[in-house]
């Protein structure tokens, strides 16, 4: 019997299939190590029932995306949780955070927490003339927003320790009853999983449960050329090709358009001074490395 199903967890070379509320526990055929292909959690599988013998997954739908570490796939959103205060916004991560999604096709939301203990207004000017979507938790709206995003969808959940992404994930599915770092406890992973990524049912969609997200391991790994940077701003989009030399780094050269718009207030400082770290960063990167 052939079936078409999504992985939803990998361990010890056995990869577990949802196929319509029920798992099937899958190995890969051999020709995807031939070929030096790995199967993801996130990925789109056709997979054959077997009776007597192991049921083996037989192929891998094309890929959305996917990322190195955590090794998923087929991402659809990236919740950026940002709290106001206690941790302060680190707005650097947060835009190495959207430019990698803006890079793997992914759409970035910013959620906006803690806002009874701060102003939020440094995070929304920053962002404002930036095309991201941003989300305040200050009603029950805004909550309903974020369910509507997740539904039929892959999320992934990052922000650092502290912001309120437990918190979050409670108040979205109240049935989930986590406390702080639970998350792995409650789907009932040993100590020899828990570097795993897992998806699990939230809001008519999957959540990615993996340390990968939480510990923003995946901002220091995924690897963006210099060439392709400008592309992960939205906010630059209009004014690419209009700089006077078609060889502008958009740092600090004559007749740079965005420098310009910086100047202008069109685009925000901040926004453009993590672009030049960034881009600092992309010219040190070496052809090999990538």
């Amino acid at each position: 019997m052939n079936l078409k199903g999504i992985i939803t967890k990998g361990i010890g070379g056995f990869y577990y299939v949802e196929v319509a509320n029920a798992i099937y526990e899958c190995k890969a055929r051999g020709i995807f190590r031939k070929n030096k292909i790995s199967p993801l959690v996130g990925d789109i599988v056709e997979i054959s029932i077997n009776e007597n013998a192991e049921n083996t997954i037989d192929t891998i739908l094309e890929r959305k995306n996917s990322l190195i570490r955590p090794p998923v796939s087929n991402i659809d959103n990236l919740l950026i949780v940002v709290s106001t205060t206690d941790p302060k916004p680190n707005f650097y991560v947060i835009d190495k955070l959207i430019a990698i999604a803006e890079h793997k096709n992914i759409e970035p939301y910013i959620i906006i927490s803690k806002t009874d203990l701060s102003s939020y207004a440094e995070i929304a000017n920053n962002y404002k003339d930036a095309g991201i979507n941003l989300i305040v938790l200050d009603n029950e709206d805004s909550y309903n927003k974020i369910k509507d995003i997740m539904k039929d969808k892959i999320s992934a959940f990052t922000g650092n320790s502290g912001v309120g992404k437990t918190t979050l994930l409670n108040k979205l599915d109240n049935t989930l009853n986590l406390s702080t770092g639970a998350i792995s406890d409650k789907l009932g992973r040993g100590r020899h999983t828990t570097r795993q990524a897992q998806l699990f049912r939230v809001c008519g969609g999957y959540v990615i449960d993996t340390p990968g997200f939480s510990s923003l391991d995946f901002e220091k790994v995924e690897i963006i050329k210099k060439d392709e940077l400008p592309y992960c701003f939205r906010e630059f989009k209009e004014y690419l090709g209009t700089c006077k030399f078609t060889s502008c780094s958009h740092v600090n050269d004559k007749g740079c358009s965005i420098c310009e718009a910086v100047k202008d207030g069109k685009i925000s400082q901040s926004r453009h001074n993590s672009y030049i770290q960034m881009y600092n960063q992309a010219k040190e990167i070496k052809e090999w490395e990538i």
